[in-house]
């Protein structure tokens, strides 16, 4: 987790000058899908790093999926004030 204020995003990778903020979410059977919220969440981060995108990673934990590899996917996404967002599903 990296401190951001009062609040703990889940993994801030650093290269050089590249920053990639990540959030990760859970799927968990009887929930509801954690996008909507997970999307929220990451653009405070990202507005408390000053950055424009971010990643957002699922991890469907819900049962009678298919395996993995045949389920996971990565798609283009926009937080509520516009920020760019990787979403991978998995």
């Amino acid at each position: 987790e990296y401190a951001i204020g009062s609040r703990r995003l889940d993994m801030c990778l650093f290269y050089g000058e590249t920053r990639v903020a990540m959030e990760l979410k859970v799927w968990r059977d009887g929930e509801k899908d954690p996008l909507a919220r997970g999307l929220e969440q990451l653009e405070r981060y990202l507005d408390g790093l000053g950055l424009e995108t971010g990643w957002l990673v699922i991890f469907d934990q819900r049962s009678g999926l298919p395996d993995i590899s045949d389920r996971t996917t990565t798609a283009a996404a926009v937080t509520p004030s516009g920020k760019q967002v990787v979403v991978i599903r998995g």
